[in-house]
């Protein structure tokens, strides 16, 4: 396989960061290069103040603005932080460091580049993961998992697994989230439309909802990872087997992708207008506005959902993707860096967020599964969080998002541009499968 350029250049910052400050002072909430000032002590520990007596700074990075967001998942982190703050005043202190999610890795990178990596900083499992972990640039977590029972408060170890590299835990997951179909439910009875079972019901469906004038789904289709989550399901449906395309024993030119991408030039006929624009953000909110009648969208969504629109809850019902047994679930994770000075105050934030007060607000506000064995009130949960809980109940298993999945973050960010290219019929369907085929060859197979 060749060697991966982000990798390198992460791998060369590590090594630089190593004699730099990883703990800055007190900086600006609001900006992504907000680490400043100097550093408040070199480690201490958990309950206990700096030897210096000083307060001790840690940075966390995230992809959301905490002061400018009516996300309930984005402002249970902020509760987090600020109640990590109260019980930890003057012993350490948290900054957080904020963009938005189209620019985080790319400012992610150059924080590390520069060596000022975050003391803490959320990633999605991975190879996005693994990008910061090979490097040495994500700190291993066992000891502290270990330390006075934490790991045994979540669910079971298998929520582990994709934080997991060479027997060690890399990162710490703070829910779980399933890729689903919203849909306005007064607008399918309406339409006389019925909640679609496989592919052709599907396309049944939005037929109804167009002829009755709504716009059948609404879509960021230039933010390629959005594309890529519908893609990635029909890519399922058609039966892609991402192992065996990765050892060269299955081809990408066996039909199944173009198959898939020909199924997404037809879905592509029921998209608003304007899904080649709109952010994921404006289409996530044409969902909730009443502007179109479907959102396929992970379950995070349901804290953007009721947080911008709290009366929307109660015609917003959720399904399975048709004609697939498995669906995509993801958890996202906080990673400790391997250079800050505060180690112990690290591994105590990134605990507060799986804590039961953290974890309860995840399910009963945000409307995330909980990864920790903690008690919640499902009445008080949003209704969408039951509807997700039923899905998974009743799928045969999960697998993750295609860019996700991927052997490198490379190959799945070429999957997402070749997938927009498809959309937007720059390229064949056909041309597609050669593409991706022709990637692997030089890219991830031996």
């Amino acid at each position: 396989m060749k060697k991966r350029r982000l990798l390198a250049t992460i791998l060369s910052a590590a090594m630089l960061a190593t004699s730099l400050v990883g703990c800055g002072g007190t900086g600006d909430s609001g900006g992504a290069g907000s680490t400043g000032g100097s550093s408040g002590g070199s480690g201490g520990t958990e309950g206990g103040g700096s030897s210096s007596g000083e307060v001790q700074e840690i940075t966390w990075m995230f992809w959301d603005d905490l002061n400018a967001t009516e996300d309930l998942i984005s402002l249970g982190y902020k509760e987090t932080i600020e109640r990590f703050n109260k019980d930890y005043e003057g012993q350490y202190h948290v900054t957080p460091v904020t963009t938005n999610l189209e620019e985080y890795y790319n400012k992610l990178n150059a924080l590390v580049a520069a060596g000022e990596t975050p003391d803490v900083f959320i990633v999605s499992p991975g190879p996005q993961l693994t990008d910061y972990v090979e490097p040495g640039v994500a700190a291993p977590l066992d000891d502290y998992l270990n330390k006075d029972g934490w790991k045994d408060t979540f669910t079971s170890d298998a929520v582990f697994t994709q934080q997991t590299y060479d027997g060690k835990i890399y990162a710490v997951p703070l829910n779980t989230a399933a890729a689903c179909c919203f849909y306005n439910t007064e607008m399918f009875e309406a339409a006389g439309a019925s909640v679609p079972t496989n592919w052709d019901e599907m396309i049944a469906a939005c037929d109804k909802l167009q002829a009755a004038g709504y716009t059948p789904v609404t879509i960021s289709a230039g933010t390629a990872w959005c594309l890529s989550m519908v893609a990635g399901y029909l890519c399922e449906a058609e039966g892609v087997d991402l192992a065996k395309l990765a050892d060269g024993s299955a081809s990408w030119e066996d039909g199944k992708l173009e198959s898939a991408c020909n199924k997404l030039l037809k879905f592509s006929d029921y998209f608003q207008r304007t899904a080649a624009g709109d952010t994921n953000d404006v289409a996530t909110a044409n969902f909730y506005n009443g502007e179109a009648a479907m959102l396929i969208q992970g379950s995070w969504a349901i804290g953007q959902i009721n947080g911008q629109n709290p009366d929307f809850e109660a015609k917003c019902g959720v399904f399975q993707f048709p004609g697939v047994e498995r669906i995509i679930a993801k958890s996202d994770s906080l990673c400790m860096s391997s250079t800050t000075k505060c180690p112990e105050g690290s591994a105590a934030l990134i605990k507060y967020f799986t804590d039961d007060t953290a974890q309860k607000y995840t399910a009963e506000k945000g409307g995330k599964i909980p990864v920790t064995k903690v008690q919640y009130d499902a009445s008080a949960a949003p209704k969408q969080l039951g509807y997700v809980m039923d899905i998974f109940g009743k799928a045969k298993g999960t697998f993750g998002f295609y860019n996700e999945s991927m052997p490198t973050t490379e190959t799945g960010s070429h999957f997402d541009d070749t997938m927009v290219a498809v959309f937007l019929k720059d390229m064949t369907p056909a041309d597609a499968a050669k593409d991706m085929e022709e990637y692997y060859k030089a890219n991830c197979r031996k």
